[in-house]
């Protein structure tokens, strides 16, 4: 589109700009809600990419020159006006039809000359009225514009969020200009001509512009005017300006023109489903692929927001100001972000999610577990907003964190779908007790659904690739099963069942009907460390069925719902310590035969990746460190962490998933130069890049992996030590091989 202006331009020297912004308002049939092409929105446009070097537009001097001569001024009989507001006759508020009218320059004229503005510069959408007698000819002027930009004071008296103002404001309208001529004295003119004009105003604009304002507002300099006609007009002042425009700070005064006008303006916009986002298409970073797609509007939070994600990827185990390098700016540049009140968990971590989202399109199936995790944040009492997270007895404080992490069938970490972060309510005690008789909705149960929400949220979004949401014991919960049963189309649902939730089939305890069955076989299974348990090899019989699950007695009115048993118990000879595995599954998606079991049984077994997911925020990230003033900034915080921490495994599995692909599919060049020169003690790095599996390796070397013949790949406690040490190594690289070029020898001794 730019190039077909430019090519208008250059085809055509003598275009005015008028002439060129209907054309392009043409073109891109960008028309305003009445019909009318969006001329001066083109105008304007057109200048900033003009002002921008994105095009070159004629100079405007040659067209419109400064010192064209003006109009003849208007004689008008102005009449001297001492009286009472009966003995005018009838008071009317005749609106300005158009700008070439005689009312339009007899109020600009009387503007000009009377107000201690002036007229002002007529610009946006606008609507002027003349107030004048029956007896006495003209009494004064009303203007009315568009509703301005942004007012702290106002925009928290409406309660509008950011979105909202940016869809909304179009139904606020400015009276910018308000004149009754000095020749007229009338007690009580001013505020009844407003109130004449209030009455008609929001038919007259919606007549105009096709859409109707529900909200005035207007600007008084109170070292003129009291505002009196304002108040007795019924409008109220709600704050002040912040005087940036002329240094004066004036007072805001608001009226409303609709009894439902808070509701009007802060009704938000509808959002993008999720995957429907538009990219980034060229991110020069991986914060800003990442990130790129926050629903900020100042590109200077998403500036700042990239800086302090690569911070806390260069350093992870650092405090705030350890990432940031020790600078003070950047340091108190990252408070103050987290302080914001725009930047919450849930807008850092949309972003990150439509990402996600594009990274799922590229497999057929992705297994998604949910699981939820206590911050302790006990050694920072002082911070506001924290709730109970243990027992009574020990008295810990802090955050419940529940998260969606999208894994694919190898276990590499693809995203966070969704977080959930709340503070438990210290008043709120016996909740326990009475549990069984609260809906689900008002129950933590609740979270299991939200997030189960957000999975099939996904699956529309990626229609090609079949996603299956995973949950513990602890997400055996009917409601569950019903809202994964509700679209035939949805996302799948594995959950491991609860024996204390005591179902049945067919009247039989369901634990007693899966072990009476026959073994259908068996599945060599690799159990991982835990805590004091070793990593170990074992075996387990594995059992299916279809069953029909019954709903509980406070669901008594729901029907039942079909479902498929997985039963795996770990072989006698195999237990430790007489200790065996026995997991029962149930799963929406069909088991008809064993090779469908032991799939079912491998995606759970992948829900370990998010316990492995949450060390690595916690060791990692050091996430329970961080010390910041309010819960809401600790939360901000965790939103960039989170990303960090799935950076880092998915690095980790990454590599053992595709060893033989470049490792330029993470690593930027001066990385994998800096990594090669620093571990093999050379100057200059090799002509290729080396392989992910063997740039992995090099970085767990630096980061304390020991590389024995035996030993597994590193892991993500060594890789986040290791990128520590190799940030470090790249900004070393980079300055001795792109500092300042030596200065030039002048020659002589």
């Amino acid at each position: 589109m730019i190039a077909r202006i430019q090519a208008a331009m250059d085809a055509e020297p003598l275009l005015s700009r008028r002439q060129l912004s209907r054309r392009v308002a043409e073109w891109l049939a960008w028309r305003s809600p009445n019909g009318q092409l969006q001329e001066m929105s083109v105008r304007k446009a057109l200048a900033e990419l003009n002002r921008r070097n994105f095009l070159k537009l004629s100079d405007r001097s040659s067209a419109c020159p400064a010192n064209r001569p003006s109009g003849l001024p208007l004689e008008i009989d102005i009449a001297e006006v001492c009286c009472g507001l009966e003995e005018l006759g009838e008071v009317k508020v005749a609106p300005i039809r158009n700008r070439h009218c005689r009312d339009s320059k007899i109020a600009r004229s009387l503007l000009q000359r009377y107000h201690y503005l002036g007229a002002g510069a007529l610009r946006g959408a606008q609507l002027g009225y003349v107030v004048t007698s029956s007896h006495c000819g003209y009494l004064g002027v009303l203007t009315f514009s568009s509703g301005t930009w942004a007012l702290q004071d106002r925009d928290r008296h409406i309660r509008w969020s950011e979105a909202a103002r940016r869809a909304n404001l179009q139904r606020v309208v400015c009276n910018d200009r308000f004149l009754i001529l000095p020749t007229v004295d009338v007690p009580n003119l001013a505020s009844h001509a407003l109130a004449l004009t209030l009455q008609r105003l929001p038919d007259d604009w919606e007549q105009r512009y096709a859409i109707r304002p529900v909200l005035a507002e207007t600007f008084v300099d109170r070292s003129r005017f009291p505002g009196t006609c304002y108040r007795a007009a019924n409008w109220i002042e709600v704050g002040q300006t912040a005087g940036r425009r002329d240094g004066v700070r004036k007072a805001i005064f608001l009226y409303e023109l609709s009894a439902q006008w808070r509701e009007s303006l802060c009704r938000e916009p509808p959002r993008p489903r999720l995957g429907k986002a538009a990219r980034v298409e060229t991110p020069l970073t991986w914060a800003q692929e990442e990130f790129g797609r926050v629903g900020f509007y100042d590109d200077r939070l998403k500036q700042r927001l990239y800086r302090i994600a690569q911070d806390f990827y260069s350093c992870t185990e650092g405090s705030i100001p350890e990432a940031c390098g020790g600078d003070k700016a950047r340091t108190m540049g990252a408070y103050r972000f987290f302080q914001n009140p725009k930047v919450t968990m849930n807008v850092l971590l949309e972003s990150h999610a439509e990402a996600t989202v594009d990274r799922i399109r590229q497999h057929s199936i992705v297994l998604v577990p949910q699981d939820t995790t206590t911050l302790n944040y006990s050694t920072h009492p002082m911070t506001a907003g924290l709730g109970p997270v243990g027992t009574k007895r020990d008295n810990t404080i802090g955050l419940l964190l529940h998260d969606t992490m999208a894994f694919t069938e190898q276990g590499t970490p693809l995203g966070v779908l969704d977080a959930q972060c709340w503070a438990r309510d210290p008043q709120d005690k016996g909740k326990r007790e009475r549990r069984k008789q609260l809906p689900v909705e008002q129950k933590e149960s609740c979270k299991w659904l939200r997030s189960f929400r957000k999975v099939a949220e996904a699956q529309k979004a990626c229609p090609k690739t079949k996603l299956v949401s995973i949950g513990d014991r602890e997400s055996d919960v009917y409601e569950l099963f019903q809202e994964a049963t509700r679209d035939p189309g949805g996302p799948g649902l594995l959950v491991r069942m609860n024996r204390a939730t005591r179902r049945k089939v067919g009247g039989i305890p369901l634990w007693d009907f899966m072990s009476a069955r026959s073994v259908a076989g068996t599945l060599p299974l690799h159990i991982p460390h835990s805590g004091k348990g070793k990593a170990r090899d074992t075996v387990l019989d594995v059992r299916f069925a279809e069953i029909e699950l019954r709903p509980p007695k406070r669901l008594k009115h729901c029907g039942p719902i079909r479902a498929w048993a997985v039963y795996v118990q770990e072989q006698s000879e195999h237990a430790v310590d007489g200790d065996r595995i026995e997991w029962m599954l149930l799963t929406t998606v069909e088991v008809t035969r064993f090779e469908h079991a032991q799939q079912r049984v491998q995606w759970y077994v992948r829900r370990w990746g998010i316990e492995v997911y949450h060390r690595t925020l916690k060791s990692g990230c050091r996430i329970q460190d961080r010390q910041l003033g309010e819960a809401y900034e600790l939360q901000a915080c965790l939103g960039v962490d989170m990303v960090v921490a799935w950076r880092v495994f998915h690095l980790t599995m990454l590599a053992r998933e595709t060893p033989d692909a470049p490792c330029t599919v993470y690593f930027t060049d001066d990385e994998w130069k800096a990594l090669c020169c620093y571990t093999s003690k050379k100057p200059t790095p090799p002509q290729a890049p080396p392989t992910l599996h063997a740039a992995v390796d090099m970085v767990g070397a630096m980061g304390g992996h020991l590389r024995r013949k035996n030993d597994p790949p590193p892991g993500t406690q060594a890789l986040w030590r290791g990128l520590q040490r190799l940030e470090t190594a790249t900004e070393m690289y980079v300055i001795f091989t792109s500092g300042p070029a030596p200065p030039p020898n002048q020659g002589g001794p």
